[in-house]
Protein backbone atom coordinates (compact mmCIF):
# COMPACT_ATOMS: atom_id res chain seq x y z
CA UNK A 1 0.00 0.00 0.00
CA UNK A 2 1.18 3.82 -1.04
CA UNK A 3 1.53 5.83 2.07
CA UNK A 4 2.49 8.60 0.01
CA UNK A 5 1.99 11.55 -2.22
CA UNK A 6 3.93 12.05 -5.11
CA UNK A 7 3.17 16.01 -6.26
CA UNK A 8 5.93 16.01 -9.11
CA UNK A 9 9.28 16.64 -7.69
CA UNK A 10 7.28 16.94 -3.72
CA UNK A 11 6.65 14.12 -1.65
CA UNK A 12 3.78 14.31 0.98
CA UNK A 13 3.84 11.47 3.39
CA UNK A 14 0.56 9.98 4.55
CA UNK A 15 0.98 8.16 7.55
CA UNK A 16 0.49 11.40 9.36
CA UNK A 17 -2.73 13.97 8.79
CA UNK A 18 -2.11 16.61 6.71
CA UNK A 19 -4.57 19.44 5.85
CA UNK A 20 -5.10 20.67 2.34
CA UNK A 21 -6.39 24.09 2.52
CA UNK A 22 -9.58 25.22 0.72
CA UNK A 23 -8.78 28.40 -1.12
CA UNK A 24 -11.71 29.68 -3.51
CA UNK A 25 -10.91 32.59 -5.95
CA UNK A 26 -14.98 32.83 -6.56
CA UNK A 27 -17.73 35.25 -5.48
CA UNK A 28 -19.82 32.13 -5.12
CA UNK A 29 -18.59 28.92 -3.66
CA UNK A 30 -20.97 27.71 -1.15
CA UNK A 31 -19.56 28.65 1.94
CA UNK A 32 -18.60 32.41 2.33
CA UNK A 33 -15.83 32.52 4.70
CA UNK A 34 -13.73 30.57 2.10
CA UNK A 35 -13.80 33.17 -0.98
CA UNK A 36 -10.13 34.47 -1.50
CA UNK A 37 -10.53 38.27 -2.29
CA UNK A 38 -8.99 38.97 -5.60
CA UNK A 39 -7.59 42.13 -4.86
CA UNK A 40 -3.99 41.54 -4.04
CA UNK A 41 -3.49 42.84 -0.80
CA UNK A 42 -6.52 41.27 0.49
CA UNK A 43 -5.25 38.23 -1.37
CA UNK A 44 -1.91 37.96 0.10
CA UNK A 45 -3.48 38.35 3.55
CA UNK A 46 -6.10 36.05 3.29
CA UNK A 47 -3.37 33.51 1.92
CA UNK A 48 -0.93 34.47 4.65
CA UNK A 49 -3.03 33.83 7.32
CA UNK A 50 -4.00 30.08 5.98
CA UNK A 51 -0.01 29.77 5.69
CA UNK A 52 0.87 30.47 9.15
CA UNK A 53 -1.21 27.76 11.03
CA UNK A 54 1.00 25.10 9.06
CA UNK A 55 -0.93 23.53 6.46
CA UNK A 56 0.51 21.17 4.30
CA UNK A 57 -0.82 22.07 0.75
CA UNK A 58 -2.83 24.63 -0.83
CA UNK A 59 -5.93 23.92 -2.77
CA UNK A 60 -6.86 26.99 -5.55
CA UNK A 61 -9.90 26.82 -7.51
CA UNK A 62 -11.46 29.24 -9.70
CA UNK A 63 -14.87 28.16 -9.88
CA UNK A 64 -17.51 26.91 -7.74
CA UNK A 65 -18.37 23.74 -7.91
CA UNK A 66 -21.24 23.41 -4.96
CA UNK A 67 -24.77 21.47 -6.43
CA UNK A 68 -26.62 23.62 -9.09
CA UNK A 69 -23.39 25.79 -9.62
CA UNK A 70 -23.21 26.90 -13.06
CA UNK A 71 -19.37 26.53 -15.45
CA UNK A 72 -17.17 29.40 -15.80
CA UNK A 73 -15.26 29.76 -18.90
CA UNK A 74 -11.18 28.59 -19.08
CA UNK A 75 -10.09 32.51 -19.31
CA UNK A 76 -12.05 33.44 -16.48
CA UNK A 77 -10.81 30.46 -14.44
CA UNK A 78 -7.36 31.39 -15.01
CA UNK A 79 -7.70 35.00 -14.67
CA UNK A 80 -8.56 33.82 -10.69
CA UNK A 81 -6.46 31.35 -9.93
CA UNK A 82 -3.01 31.86 -11.52
CA UNK A 83 -2.10 35.10 -9.77
CA UNK A 84 -3.22 33.49 -6.49
CA UNK A 85 -0.94 30.76 -7.49
CA UNK A 86 2.14 33.26 -8.52
CA UNK A 87 0.87 35.08 -4.78
CA UNK A 88 1.42 31.14 -2.86
CA UNK A 89 4.82 31.12 -4.74
CA UNK A 90 6.04 34.20 -3.52
CA UNK A 91 4.76 33.75 0.26
CA UNK A 92 5.97 29.91 0.10
CA UNK A 93 8.21 28.15 -2.31
CA UNK A 94 7.82 25.04 -1.10
CA UNK A 95 4.52 24.07 -0.17
CA UNK A 96 2.63 22.13 -2.46
CA UNK A 97 -0.29 23.71 -4.59
CA UNK A 98 -3.35 21.99 -6.28
CA UNK A 99 -5.56 23.55 -8.88
CA UNK A 100 -9.29 22.45 -8.83
CA UNK A 101 -10.04 22.50 -12.01
CA UNK A 102 -11.34 19.85 -14.87
CA UNK A 103 -10.40 22.02 -17.75
CA UNK A 104 -6.89 21.08 -18.89
CA UNK A 105 -5.71 24.52 -20.44
CA UNK A 106 -6.65 25.57 -16.56
CA UNK A 107 -4.63 22.64 -15.29
CA UNK A 108 -1.49 23.04 -17.76
CA UNK A 109 -1.26 27.15 -17.21
CA UNK A 110 -1.33 26.37 -13.24
CA UNK A 111 1.37 23.77 -13.65
CA UNK A 112 3.50 25.79 -15.65
CA UNK A 113 2.47 28.61 -13.14
CA UNK A 114 4.00 27.00 -10.27
CA UNK A 115 0.89 24.13 -8.94
CA UNK A 116 2.26 20.98 -8.36
CA UNK A 117 -0.95 18.54 -9.03
CA UNK A 118 -4.01 18.98 -10.12
CA UNK A 119 -7.61 18.14 -8.01
CA UNK A 120 -10.08 17.18 -10.86
CA UNK A 121 -13.20 16.54 -9.63
CA UNK A 122 -14.53 14.88 -12.91
CA UNK A 123 -11.85 11.95 -13.16
CA UNK A 124 -10.67 13.12 -16.55
CA UNK A 125 -14.36 12.71 -18.00
CA UNK A 126 -15.24 16.36 -18.71
CA UNK A 127 -12.16 17.46 -20.58
CA UNK A 128 -10.40 14.44 -22.36
CA UNK A 129 -6.74 16.23 -22.70
CA UNK A 130 -6.71 16.43 -18.71
CA UNK A 131 -5.48 12.92 -18.01
CA UNK A 132 -2.93 12.73 -20.88
CA UNK A 133 -1.64 16.25 -19.68
CA UNK A 134 -1.26 14.97 -16.15
CA UNK A 135 0.79 11.89 -17.35
CA UNK A 136 3.26 13.85 -19.25
CA UNK A 137 3.82 16.57 -16.76
CA UNK A 138 4.15 14.04 -13.73
CA UNK A 139 1.91 16.04 -11.65
CA UNK A 140 0.49 15.00 -8.63
CA UNK A 141 -3.51 14.18 -9.03
CA UNK A 142 -6.87 13.86 -7.05
CA UNK A 143 -8.92 11.12 -8.84
CA UNK A 144 -12.72 11.79 -7.14
CA UNK A 145 -15.89 10.09 -8.10
CA UNK A 146 -18.87 12.34 -8.92
CA UNK A 147 -22.26 11.37 -10.70
CA UNK A 148 -23.34 13.62 -13.42
CA UNK A 149 -21.80 17.39 -13.04
CA UNK A 150 -21.94 20.21 -10.63
CA UNK A 151 -25.39 21.16 -12.21
CA UNK A 152 -26.79 18.02 -12.21
CA UNK A 153 -25.24 15.74 -9.45
CA UNK A 154 -27.99 16.88 -6.91
CA UNK A 155 -31.11 15.90 -9.08
CA UNK A 156 -32.35 12.82 -7.61
CA UNK A 157 -28.36 10.88 -7.10
CA UNK A 158 -29.20 7.07 -6.96
CA UNK A 159 -27.17 4.17 -6.46
CA UNK A 160 -27.99 0.30 -5.22
CA UNK A 161 -24.64 -0.32 -3.17
CA UNK A 162 -22.66 3.69 -3.17
CA UNK A 163 -19.42 2.14 -2.00
CA UNK A 164 -19.16 -0.96 -3.85
CA UNK A 165 -20.52 1.48 -6.67
CA UNK A 166 -17.37 3.85 -5.95
CA UNK A 167 -15.02 1.74 -5.77
CA UNK A 168 -16.04 0.30 -8.89
CA UNK A 169 -15.51 3.32 -10.28
CA UNK A 170 -12.08 3.88 -9.13
CA UNK A 171 -10.76 0.38 -10.01
CA UNK A 172 -11.87 1.60 -13.94
CA UNK A 173 -10.32 5.11 -13.50
CA UNK A 174 -6.66 3.91 -11.65
CA UNK A 175 -6.84 1.23 -14.65
CA UNK A 176 -6.78 4.20 -17.64
CA UNK A 177 -4.40 6.35 -15.68
CA UNK A 178 -2.13 3.06 -15.62
CA UNK A 179 -2.58 2.96 -19.12
CA UNK A 180 -2.04 6.36 -19.72
CA UNK A 181 1.57 5.90 -17.79
CA UNK A 182 0.37 7.82 -14.34
CA UNK A 183 2.66 6.71 -11.40
CA UNK A 184 0.30 5.27 -8.62
CA UNK A 185 2.36 7.29 -6.42
CA UNK A 186 1.13 10.14 -7.85
CA UNK A 187 -2.71 9.59 -7.24
CA UNK A 188 -4.97 9.99 -4.13
CA UNK A 189 -8.28 9.00 -3.97
CA UNK A 190 -11.38 11.25 -3.42
CA UNK A 191 -15.21 9.26 -2.71
CA UNK A 192 -16.34 12.94 -3.67
CA UNK A 193 -18.64 13.35 -0.46
CA UNK A 194 -22.27 15.56 -1.46
CA UNK A 195 -20.70 15.57 -4.85
CA UNK A 196 -24.09 13.44 -6.48
CA UNK A 197 -24.45 11.28 -3.02
CA UNK A 198 -27.60 11.18 -1.28
CA UNK A 199 -27.58 11.43 2.92
CA UNK A 200 -26.91 7.54 3.21
CA UNK A 201 -24.53 7.53 0.98
CA UNK A 202 -22.12 9.97 2.28
CA UNK A 203 -22.30 8.02 5.28
CA UNK A 204 -21.86 4.32 3.69
CA UNK A 205 -18.70 6.18 2.53
CA UNK A 206 -17.61 7.71 5.75
CA UNK A 207 -18.10 4.31 7.16
CA UNK A 208 -16.24 2.26 4.60
CA UNK A 209 -13.01 3.68 4.29
CA UNK A 210 -11.47 0.78 5.24
CA UNK A 211 -12.67 -0.80 2.28
CA UNK A 212 -11.80 2.19 0.13
CA UNK A 213 -8.64 1.87 1.49
CA UNK A 214 -7.48 -1.34 0.28
CA UNK A 215 -6.94 0.00 -3.33
CA UNK A 216 -3.64 0.56 -1.79
CA UNK A 217 -3.05 4.47 -2.23
CA UNK A 218 -3.89 7.33 -0.04
CA UNK A 219 -7.18 8.65 0.94
CA UNK A 220 -8.50 12.47 0.60
CA UNK A 221 -11.84 13.57 2.41
CA UNK A 222 -13.60 16.74 1.56
CA UNK A 223 -16.55 16.93 4.62
CA UNK A 224 -15.72 21.07 5.38
CA UNK A 225 -19.35 22.17 6.62
CA UNK A 226 -21.14 20.25 3.63
CA UNK A 227 -25.04 20.07 3.57
CA UNK A 228 -24.64 16.40 4.81
CA UNK A 229 -23.50 18.09 7.58
CA UNK A 230 -26.33 20.46 8.10
CA UNK A 231 -28.96 17.53 7.72
CA UNK A 232 -27.63 15.50 10.46
CA UNK A 233 -27.20 18.29 13.10
CA UNK A 234 -30.30 20.76 11.52
CA UNK A 235 -27.83 23.61 10.86
CA UNK A 236 -28.58 24.33 7.53
CA UNK A 237 -26.08 27.83 7.65
CA UNK A 238 -23.14 26.53 6.70
CA UNK A 239 -21.05 28.73 9.26
CA UNK A 240 -22.75 26.81 11.89
CA UNK A 241 -21.67 23.30 10.99
CA UNK A 242 -18.03 23.51 12.41
CA UNK A 243 -18.48 20.98 15.32
CA UNK A 244 -20.21 18.39 12.96
CA UNK A 245 -16.90 18.82 10.63
CA UNK A 246 -14.17 18.28 13.33
CA UNK A 247 -16.07 15.46 14.97
CA UNK A 248 -16.81 13.53 11.56
CA UNK A 249 -12.78 14.17 10.99
CA UNK A 250 -11.75 12.99 14.51
CA UNK A 251 -13.62 9.61 13.37
CA UNK A 252 -11.76 9.51 10.13
CA UNK A 253 -8.52 10.06 11.07
CA UNK A 254 -9.19 6.90 13.29
CA UNK A 255 -9.99 4.93 10.27
CA UNK A 256 -6.94 6.08 9.13
CA UNK A 257 -7.74 8.80 6.35
CA UNK A 258 -4.73 11.19 6.85
CA UNK A 259 -5.72 13.48 4.31
CA UNK A 260 -8.58 16.11 4.51
CA UNK A 261 -9.55 19.51 2.97
CA UNK A 262 -10.57 22.01 4.98
CA UNK A 263 -11.92 25.58 5.29
CA UNK A 264 -10.78 25.89 8.75
CA UNK A 265 -6.99 25.46 9.25
CA UNK A 266 -6.74 26.56 12.79
CA UNK A 267 -9.00 24.46 14.07
CA UNK A 268 -8.53 21.34 12.02
CA UNK A 269 -4.62 22.07 12.76
CA UNK A 270 -5.60 21.72 17.16
CA UNK A 271 -7.97 18.98 16.27
CA UNK A 272 -5.42 16.71 14.74
CA UNK A 273 -2.39 17.61 17.69
CA UNK A 274 -5.13 16.62 19.49
CA UNK A 275 -6.13 13.11 17.64
CA UNK A 276 -2.11 12.52 17.62
CA UNK A 277 -1.46 13.32 20.92
CA UNK A 278 -4.09 11.13 22.26
CA UNK A 279 -3.84 8.00 19.65
CA UNK A 280 0.53 8.05 21.15
CA UNK A 281 -0.30 7.88 24.96
CA UNK A 282 -2.95 4.69 24.17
Amino acid sequence: MSRRWRLGDKLIECTEPRIMAVANITPDSFFQDSRIEREPDAQRDSLLAMLKHGVDLVDLGGQSTRPGSARVGVQEELSRVLPAIEEVRWLDDKIPITVDTYYADVARRALETGADGVNDISAGRLDPELLPLVAESGCGYVLMHMLGTPETMQQDPHYDDCLAEVRAFFEERLAALEELGVQREAVVLDPGIGFGKRLADNLALLHGADELAQLGLPLLYGISRKGFIGTLSGQQDAARRLAGTLGLTWELLSQGVMLHRVHDVAETRQLMDVWRGYTDSS
